[in-house]
């Protein structure tokens, strides 16, 4: 079993349609038909959304997202066209809400990996390749990979597991044409993103896009893939200290490996394979997570979360 533990009754606020309940945010339409973005403070954990919230966590996400946005703008574009506060909406959305152009979402997550940990281990442990890509011998988690190469997943519904495919699988579900493009951009911002990473002391190990195209340019030949959702936070990113990185076994990471390990120790009672829930997280967990969130935050933009 999996999916939510307890799934959230949506915020009405006039003026917005709800559209849809995710593992961490809730999306609206605006009467003009843009999309209002809200990330909650819900954290997930083996295809579970825990009872359990972090708090701040949706704020720190979404203005990492917002720093990032910024940075990259040069090479994609992106979804973002207002912070604003909706009318009429909660307070407590303020800094956590994105006001966002409305796009044709492609149903591919756009993973870029420079290291080998997770699900592309477990692969290359199996066949010595990633998502049909050939890697040489003797490489073990944690190592660097010869260059950062594209390994799509398909997107799958809470609960369900994303499945990594080929990148000719892609292509023959979207076109080569987009495929091409997706790929050329996923790398080029991985590669950005890593030196800036690694200049305040990070290690990107991977990362995971969503991308977009306008309506206005479907079928034109000159539409170029729209950078949405989140970006480069450390639940869409492996973020492993530099200082510490030592390949042959898991990395320490800026993210929610708190939860998981708890969830997996025996202090929680719960059984992964079996059909119960998982239970709430202990303040501890709680707190211990929350100051990973801040702690990315802080290192990569050189600003005090508080």
């Amino acid at each position: 079993m999996s999916g939510f533990v307890e799934k959230p009754e949506p915020v009405e606020v006039p003026g917005l349609q709800h559209l849809h309940t995710g593992k961490v945010r809730d999306l609206y339409r605006n009467e003009r038909g843009e999309l209002v973005m809200v990330a909650s403070d819900r954290i997930s954990a083996y295809d579970w959304v825990l009872p359990t919230e972090i708090p701040e966590k949706g704020k720190i996400l979404t203005q990492l997202s917002l720093w990032w946005f910024d940075l990259l703008a040069d090479l994609v574009p992106n979804h973002v066209l207002s912070t604003e506060l909706p009318a009429g909406a909660p307070a407590d959305w303020e800094g956590r809400t994105l006001v966002c152009r409305s796009l044709r979402m492609v149903p591919v997550e756009c993973v870029a990996r420079g290291y080998l940990t997770g699900s592309g281990l477990a692969e290359y442990r199996d066949t010595r390749t990633v998502c049909g890509i050939a890697l040489p011998e003797g490489l073990t988690d944690g190592s660097e990979l010869p260059s950062p190469i594209f390994t799509p997943a398909t997107k799958a519904e809470v609960g369900e597991h994303d499945e990594n495919v080929a990148y000719e699988e892609v292509a023959h579900r979207i076109g080569a044409e987009p495929a091409a493009q997706l790929r050329q951009a996923t790398l080029a911002v991985y590669n950005r993103a890593r030196e800036i990473s690694r200049a305040r002391g990070i290690i990107l190990a991977d990362t995971k896009f969503e991308f977009g195209y306008a309506e206005a340019t479907l079928g034109a030949e000159s539409a170029e893939p729209v950078l949405a959702d989140e970006v480069l936070t450390p639940d869409s990113s492996r973020f492993w200290p530099a200082d510490q990185w030592e390949p042959g076994h898991a990395q320490p990471s800026f993210d929610k490996q708190y939860v998981r390990d708890w969830l997996t120790s025996p202090a929680s009672g719960w059984d992964r394979a079996g059909e119960q829930p998982p239970p709430p997280l202990p303040a501890e967990v709680v707190e211990r997570t929350h100051a990973k969130y801040a702690e990315a935050y802080e290192l990569l933009t050189g600003t005090s979360w508080k």
